[in-house]
This record gives C-alpha cells, sequence and structure tokens, in this order.
C-alpha cells in the first residue's frame, strides 16, 4: 500500500523529481502546473477546439498561474509541501477513463457526445456527496466525538484525505445525479444509462486499486499463494490491531485476501461485459439492468472474503450485502419490464441535443 504517491513541493516551485532522506519523492508545483496545461491543452487539440487554444486570454490565464506558483512560497503561511494522495489519483483516473471511453462510445453509436461530458460532472461531484454521506452514516461514531467543535466537525466531514467513501454510496449518488441531469435536459435516461454503465465499472477498477493503496476495505485471513500483508501504521494494521487480532510488536498483518484486488479486477470484467452487451440489448436500460444484476451478485460473494466490516441488524450480512440485494432487485425489475420500453432505437448521425431523436428525446 502506498497512501501517499508522492508531495507537491511549494517551498521549492521549480525543483525537480527529487526524494528527501526519509522523506517521499517530491516534484515542485511549476512543473506539475505545466504538466497539467499540457494535458488541458492536448485534449482541447485532440477535440478540435483550435479557436479556444488561439485565444491570447487562454495563454494569459496559463502564464499568470505558472508566475503565481513560482511566488507562492513567499507567502509565509503556505505548508512546505502537499501530498498526492493514491486513493484520490486512481479515483480520478478511473473518471478520466470512464469519461473518454463514454465520449467516443457516444460518438460511435451517433449521439452528441457533449452531452457525456457535462453529465459526467453531475456523476462526479453527487458520487462523491453520495459515498462521502454514506461513509457518515455507516461510520458516525468513528468520526465524529461527542464536544466536537462545529469547525472541527466540518472539517472531518469533508476531509477525504483518507479515502472515506463507501462506493455503494457513491454509485447511488452518482445514479441519481446523473439521472437528474437527463430528465432536466428532456432527455431518455435509460438510454443514456446504457451508454454509461461500462465507465461505471471502470471507475470502479480503478477505485478499487485506490482502496489497495490507501489499506482499505481490506481481507480476511488466507492462506493462498497471492495474499497479502499490510505494515504496521497502515489503515489495515491499525484497524485489525484495534480489534485484538495481531500480536503486540507485529511488523505486518497476518497475510489477507487482496479483496482489493478482487473487486478491481471485477470491476474491469463487469465493465468488458457490459461494453460488449450494449450492442446485443433489445430494450433501454437493459444494460443498466444487467450491470445491477452481476454487480450485486460479484459484490454479495466478495464481502464473505472481506473482513472491515461486521454484521449488520442482527442478519450476519454485512451493509454493504444488504444494499447488494436491494441493487439486485432493482436490476431485475428493470430487467423484466424491459418490453414496457419499447425497443431500442439509435440516431443516424450526430446531432446537438435539442434535435436528438425520438430514441434520446423524453
Amino acid at each position: 500500500m502506498r497512501q501517499t504517491l508522492f508531495r507537491i513541493a511549494l517551498d521549492h516551485p521549480w525543483s525537480g523529481w527529487f526524494t528527501p532522506p526519509g522523506g517521499l519523492p517530491q516534484l515542485g508545483i511549476c512543473w506539475v502546473w505545466l504538466i497539467v496545461c499540457a494535458g488541458w491543452l492536448l485534449y482541447h487539440a485532440i477535440r478540435g477546439h483550435w479557436a479556444l487554444l488561439r485565444d491570447p486570454v487562454v495563454w494569459l490565464k496559463a502564464g499568470v498561474g505558472l508566475i503565481g506558483f513560482s511566488l507562492i512560497h513567499y507567502l509565509g503561511f503556505v505548508p512546505a509541501s502537499v501530498p498526492v494522495f493514491g486513493y484520490g489519483m486512481m479515483v480520478l483516473l478511473g473518471f478520466v477513463a470512464g469519461l473518454t471511453f463514454s465520449y467516443y462510445r457516444a460518438k460511435a453509436v451517433g449521439y452528441d457526445p457533449e452531452i457525456i461530458v457535462d453529465a459526467a460532472f453531475w456523476i462526479l461531484i453527487s458520487g462523491v456527496a453520495g459515498g462521502r454521506l454514506a461513509f457518515l452514516i455507516q461510520y458516525w461514531n468513528e468520526v465524529f466525538v461527542p464536544g466536537m467543535p462545529l469547525s472541527q466537525a466540518l472539517f472531518r466531514a469533508i476531509n477525504l484525505s483518507e479515502g472515506g467513501l463507501v462506493l455503494l454510496g457513491a454509485l447511488v449518488g452518482g445514479g441519481l445525479g446523473v439521472f437528474t441531469y437527463f430528465y432536466l435536459r428532456k432527455l431518455s435516461v435509460f438510454e443514456f444509462a446504457d451508454l454509461l454503465m461500462p465507465a461505471v465499472f471502470i471507475g470502479v477498477g480503478f477505485g478499487r486499486i485506490g482502496c489497495l493503496l490507501n489499506g482499505c476495505c481490506f481481507g480476511d485471513r488466507c492462506e493462498l499463494p497471492w495474499a497479502i500483508h499490510f505494515p504496521a501504521g497502515s489503515v489495515t494494521f491499525d484497524v485489525l490491531a484495534s480489534r485484538g487480532f495481531l500480536a503486540e510488536g507485529a511488523l505486518w498483518t497476518m497475510p489477507l485476501h487482496p479483496t482489493q484486488i478482487y473487486s478491481s479486477i471485477d470491476g474491469f470484467v463487469l465493465a468488458f461485459v457490459t461494453a460488449v452487451y450494449y450492442w446485443y440489448r433489445k430494450h433501454p436500460g437493459d444494460v443498466l439492468a444487467l450491470g445491477c444484476m452481476l454487480y450485486s451478485i460479484t459484490r454479495f460473494f466478495i464481502e464473505f472474503l472481506r473482513a472491515d466490516e461486521m454484521g449488520q441488524l442482527g442478519t450476519g450480512l454485512t451493509i454493504s450485502q444488504l444494499y447488494s440485494i436491494g441493487i439486485f432487485l432493482l436490476g431485475l425489475i428493470l430487467m423484466l419490464t424491459g418490453p414496457l420500453r419499447g425497443a431500442t432505437r439509435r440516431p443516424a448521425a450526430v446531432l446537438p441535443p435539442q434535435t436528438l431523436p425520438a430514441a434520446v428525446a423524453r
């Protein structure tokens, strides 16, 4: 695991990649800014936004930002460096990869890809909010301490530096957000949900790698050759030590199931399956239904190999397994009611939102 991948140096903004004695690798903030600007320019060049790239205001903003970061260490109150967390980086990579897939899939089937770009940010914001809210509800007593000042409580409520997102909550929150977006745009929710479903699982695949880096969502004891250990000071080690499962003075956990890797592989496999099934669906919402059913089944059984959650409501099932039962039933209902939504129809050409064909207009 590696919670912090590297640090961005603010006190030496033009320093290249270096590793201080006993510390983590660092890179100067100005180089980070140049990399971000280069990525932004490449993105718009690929999409052919030449007018935007020729706009002098864009280059002026980039230059002002570079100058500002060059002088930021003179402010006096900024830290020497800031961390780049593995979990957050993997979530970002998953978001970008899923967005890229959906963008080109939309073009391939004749939808306006700008709709996907707009919807993606609804998914991001509502997904993070839903995942965080689910985490706060599930681990309320661990996050908040009685008598805690309001300012500290608010900070802990939004502090994502150690993860603190529940995947199922993020899926529900992101789903509600994107459904709201399509409803407000008067577009067919189920047509676009089918198109976006593989991207959801791409995000799951990358996000679970982030869980491994963070040390959360760990597995139960394992005697198989691919079992993994977590070192002292990791999230996994601290949780198991607090439960009395580790001997005093232990430096590593016992061998554990790499459930984060199981879940990551599951996410990528489901992304492939739903991406292929899209071409064979008969009704709008079929891919969404299949995704809900398959994910809930795989998640239900992976939970038996995890050791980070206890049984809930006297059932012996974790909260995620209970959620999975509900998601499976939702998917089953969507699959059985597919004929009521009619047959799928695909537009023949890329059209602006206001002239989308009947297949995607509400």
